[in-house]
């Protein structure tokens, strides 16, 4: 933008001209801004409550205990590593390996 148009903007939201602008669009939407203003109230509320909401499920989540393994699940572990393709248990109390 060139510094014409820029000035005239600045200009444009100064004194009596942002008065007459003000004035303007309370003359054309007056009737509107009941409505619009309860609109705007009712729709922070529900963001509001959403957001609760929200905030409750992760709290409910992250308070749950987290699943324990048993013995057998957890002393062993299972990953493909023999060349035919089969998964082989290792384990980790005898330190061996066998064919799953």
């Amino acid at each position: 933008m060139d510094t014409i148009t820029l000035a005239f903007i600045d200009n444009l939201f100064r004194g009596p001209s942002l008065l007459i602008i003000l004035i303007l669009g309370l003359l054309i939407f007056g009737r509107k801004l009941p409505e619009v203003g309860r609109g705007l109230g009712r729709g922070i509320v529900e963001f509001r409550k959403g957001l609760k909401g929200i905030e409750d499920e992760i709290e409910a989540e992250s308070s749950k205990p987290s699943p324990k393994l048993s013995n057998r699940e957890s002393s062993e572990v299972r990953t493909p590593v023999n060349d035919s393709g089969e998964d082989v248990r290792v384990s980790r109390n005898s330190g061996g390996q066998t064919p799953a």
